[in-house]
Parts: structure tokens; C-alpha cells; sequence
């Protein structure tokens, strides 16, 4: 069996295609060093922009796969979408090569806010369009841990099968209702300590340090949020269902307190915004309803809860101001912040429970942080979740290496796919465009 490998990276698709033996006869990737090493990996040359490549020049194949660009769709991008011209357009390369060589199958990958962006507009266009080419298609999010890795990173895979072959659909609703059970944890996947690892410095741990008194001084029978705790709120009394600060007259804004409590009395309007929480002092006329439902249940927990919280308040006041937010995601087993995983996200300090990595965010300070070894996940690690332990990952700097494992797909996801496509035969069809019989293809899977 034969595959072409398009926006490539560092060939997550050509690792999992590879579990079944099949050849790869063509890859693409636009980064001249990820094509290197691509080719260094896997002994194939690696074609650059595919948007200037005939498709008569691409050899036949069974199966198309592509990781296409995902900022254009991302929820932390600007979401132009297909009119994001030289990545959120791309989708139409591969239709453009769907259409000419009408392999067997392909397996598309992106995040999940494809499905839903532009109000679906995107979707439905994308969808027609592969209908379009001859194929029945299905969709599904799936992440590594459905299939017990304890990486937990959300992707919208969409599969494609020619009119011609089987039409029976797939299904992982057993694999994900039972990715729970029997699943790896996380010190699986941990290497011994070494010196050459990033340690949490001094200041993020004396930070760490006092939220672990924040949580631990709670009451045992006080149950700790689910919300976001935006300790800015503590004490704050500016109005949330009138008008934003931004709209209000240093007037108007002298009768309230700021972020900590703080009294925005007799201050110019410059002043006053400078002792409101950055987010209260964007230019709109309205909180959003979501935010308004933040803020109350922040101050609603500090009325609550002030007498433990105080005492800590001048050293939550001297983080900066990410850090002065907490996202407790870790459960009410144990209140010890350094027994989890945690990231320090601009939208607070998110921990998490061991058992699973959030996506790997592998650029800046968003890399996950093993708390319990007061370091940061480090490059093999990563590159063990997303199944590239075998394969070099290296490129000129860690950085260019942590961004490209955060961007691949996940190997054993594909891995999973692949599985599930060619456990049945799949019938003979003719590619009228070549006039070339595709044979057929039956795999026993040994796990």
C-alpha cells in the first residue's frame, strides 16, 4: 500500500502508516528544516510548497494524509479561516489532489474548532467539497488519551473513503468510552532527573508556595472552586451589569474599589484604571456574560472565605498578574499543588491531575511542569506522548524542536486509524483517472 505524506512536519502520518507496512511515495512540508530531517528519518526526499507542485507530478497512491495548518481555525488564532490566505486556503490543495488521483482513502487532521468555525460555514464548505471528489466521509475527535496515553490533545481526524470502497462506517465510541481503563500514567513516561533540565525558578516556586497555602488553609468541608479564581476580585466592588470602566467618569468610578480592594477615590481616570484588573479596563461598553458570571462567583468565594485568604493577599499582590489567577482542574483528593501537572498559562495557573498532559503547548512558559520534580517536561518526554521516541526530533534550536512536536499529530491516533480502516478487506476499485487497479488489502492486527 502506497501514501502520500502532505504538510508533514515531522511524520507523525508516515510513523503510524508505517505500523501496517505501507510505503510512502511522496511527503511535503513547507519548513526546509523539518524537510531535512524528514528526510534524514525516513530516507524520502520531502518536497517544499505544495501549492506549487502539479499534481500529475505526484505519484499514484492509496491514501492521502495531511495535517493541514490549523491556525486559521484555532480558537487561540485570529480564526480568519479560509480566507487566510497561505494556510487557512491550503484545504484546497488537497482537493486539488483528491480530485485528480481519487485514492482509496484519506485521513485529514486539524483542531477541533474547525468543525464549529465560522458557525460551521467552514465545515459544511469543506465537507461538500470532499463529497464533491467522490467520497463518504466521517469524522471524529479523537486524542491519545482515548487509547491510554495519558496526553490529553483533542483533534478533529476526518476520514475519507472512495464511493467505490466499502462504505461501512467506523466507530471509536468503544475505544473512547473505555479510554479510561488500563491506561498509562504519566511516570511511565518520565526520565530520570537530570541537571540538564529545566528547572521552576525561585520566584515561581515562592508564587507556587503561596497558593498551596491558599488552597491548603481552606476549610476541609469548603469545597474548592471549579470557576477560575481571579484573585484580583478580592475585594473589588466596580459595577459588572452597567457599563465597563472604560465607559465611566472618574466620577462615577471614585464611588467603588479596584483589584485587592483597592479605593479608586480621588484618583485620575488614568490612575483609576491602573488599580482595576487588566481585563475590566478593555475598551467595550459591556462585560460579557460569561465574565460577569467570573467575577461574581470570585467575589461571592472571597466574602466566603476572607478570613483565610486575607493573610496571603500582599503576597498574591506581589505575582504578576497571570499568576495571581489559579485554574484548579485537579479534583478535591488532595489540596497539595505540587503533586499535579501544572502550566503557567496567560490565563492563570492551570494544575492539573497526573494522570494526563494537556496538549503540548511546547513554546514559552506553557510548557507542562512536573510539580512533584519542580521542572518542566523536557524534550524526550514530549517526544515519548506523541510517539516520536524512535525517530530524531532534533533541529537547530529546542525550541524549534518543542514547537515541532506540538504542532505534529500524534502517531498513536494515526496508529489507531489505520487499525480500524484496514481490519476488514477493502474491495478492488478502478481509478478511472489512471486506469489502475487497486488492489486489495487485508491486515491481520497483532497488538
Amino acid at each position: 500500500m502506497k501514501f502520500i505524506d502532505l504538510f508533514a512536519g515531522l511524520g507523525g502520518f508516515h510513523i503510524g502508516l508505517k505500523s501496517i507496512n505501507a510505503e510512502c511515495v511522496f511527503a511535503s512540508e513547507l519548513n526546509k528544516e523539518l524537510r531535512n530531517l524528514y528526510e534524514k528519518n525516513f530516507g524520502i526526499e520531502c518536497q517544499g510548497d505544495i501549492t506549487k507542485i502539479d499534481e500529475k507530478d505526484i505519484p499514484f497512491h492509496d491514501v492521502l494524509c495531511a495535517g493541514f495548518p490549523c491556525q486559521s481555525f484555532s480558537k487561540a488564532g485570529k480564526q480568519k479561516g479560509l480566507n487566510d490566505l497561505g494556510r487557512g486556503d491550503l484545504i484546497y490543495e488537497i482537493i486539488r489532489i483528491l480530485d485528480y488521483h481519487q485514492p482509496q482513502y484519506f485521513i485529514l487532521e486539524n483542531v477541533p474548532n474547525f468543525k464549529t468555525h465560522d458557525n460551521g460555514k467552514t465545515w459544511e464548505i469543506t465537507c461538500n467539497l470532499l463529497k464533491d471528489c467522490n467520497y463518504f466521509i466521517q469524522d471524529f475527535i479523537l486524542s491519545p488519551h482515548h487509547f491510554g496515553i495519558p496526553h490529553k490533545r483533542e483533534r478533529v481526524f476526518i476520514i475519507g473513503k472512495h464511493r467505490k470502497s466499502s462504505t461501512i462506517p467506523l466507530d471509536f465510541s468503544s475505544e473512547i468510552q473505555q479510554g479510561n481503563i488500563n491506561k498509562l500514567k504519566i511516570n511511565d513516561f518520565l526520565e530520570p532527573n537530570k541537571k540538564t533540565d529545566k528547572r521552576l525558578s525561585d520566584k515561581q516556586l515562592k508564587h507556587l508556595g503561596t497558593w498551596k497555602k491558599f488552597i491548603s488553609d481552606l476549610p476541609k468541608d469548603q469545597p474548592l472552586p471549579k470557576f477560575p479564581i481571579w484573585a484580583m476580585e478580592f475585594g473589588a466592588t466596580y459595577p459588572l451589569d452597567s457599563k465597563c470602566p472604560y465607559c465611566m467618569s472618574e466620577q462615577e468610578l471614585a464611588k467603588y474599589k479596584g483589584a485587592f480592594g483597592q479605593s479608586l477615590k480621588g484618583l485620575s481616570k488614568k490612575e483609576q484604571l491602573k488599580k482595576l484588573p487588566n481585563y475590566a479596563t478593555r475598551k467595550q461598553k459591556k462585560f460579557p456574560k460569561w465574565k460577569i458570571n467570573y467575577i461574581q462567583k470570585n467575589r461571592n468565594f472571597w466574602e466566603a472565605n476572607k478570613t483565610f485568604i486575607e493573610p496571603l493577599i500582599p503576597e498574591i499582590k506581589t505575582h504578576i498578574n497571570s499568576w495571581q489567577k489559579l485554574e484548579w482542574n485537579a479534583g478535591d483528593v488532595d489540596r497539595n499543588i505540587f503533586k499535579y501537572l501544572l502550566q503557567f498559562r496567560s490565563s492563570g495557573i492551570r494544575v492539573k491531575n497526573y494522570e494526563s498532559v494537556s496538549s503540548l503547548v511546547l513554546t514559552g512558559t506553557q510548557t507542562p511542569v512536573i510539580a512533584w520534580q519542580k521542572r518542566y517536561l523536557n524534550l524526550k518526554e514530549a517526544q515519548k506522548l506523541q510517539g516520536f521516541e524512535n525517530i530524531s526530533i532534533r533541529l537547530n534550536s529546542e525550541t524549534q524542536s518543542f514547537r515541532a512536536l506540538g504542532n505534529a499529530v500524534n502517531t498513536k491516533v494515526v496508529s489507531e486509524i489505520i487499525k480500524k480502516i484496514f481490519i476488514q478487506e477493502v474491495p478492488i476499485h478502478i481509478n478511472k483517472k489512471r486506469d489502475v487497479r487497486i488492489p486489495v488489502f487485508s491486515h491481520s492486527i497483532h497488538h
